[in-house]
């Protein structure tokens, strides 16, 4: 078993009102190096919210985490980043309207399997297609 730190991705389409939609998780295993992010946006929640929420900035938004996550197309200050310390700065605290909850802690032997429980957990609803 390993130790893995993750946060859930937040869609707050009003900063103002702290209302928010679950988007996608961070997962963060130290012991690999594994970073990873996975999103499923629901849009209608998101409108439900907000009906003129800019879903294209949304969804670039969350685009480029999940780069972040992979190492892909980093600026120089983040690709002398660790895997770890580039979550750190991820899950960081911010008042946008892309924000993360608190640090969660578990153990599991497969980092995949932990993302996809984690994803069907806080993030996909029952009730969407």
């Amino acid at each position: 078993m390993q130790h893995y730190d993750y946060a859930v991705v937040r869609v707050v389409p009003r900063v103002e009102r702290g209302e928010f939609v679950n988007a996608g998780i961070i997962l963060s295993n130290t012991t690999s190096g594994w970073l990873r992010a996975c999103f499923d946006l629901d849009e209608a929640a998101v409108r439900a919210l907000r009906p003129d929420a800019d879903l294209e900035s949304i969804r670039a938004a969350l685009n480029a985490i999940e780069h972040t996550c992979a190492g892909r197309n980093l600026s120089q200050a983040l690709a002398q980043m660790t895997p770890r310390e580039r979550f750190h700065w991820l899950v960081s605290p911010r008042s946008t309207s892309i924000q993360t909850s608190p640090v969660h802690s578990g153990y599991g032997s497969d980092m995949q399997v932990v993302m996809d429980h984690l994803m069907a957990r806080m993030v996909r609803r029952a009730d969407r297609p």
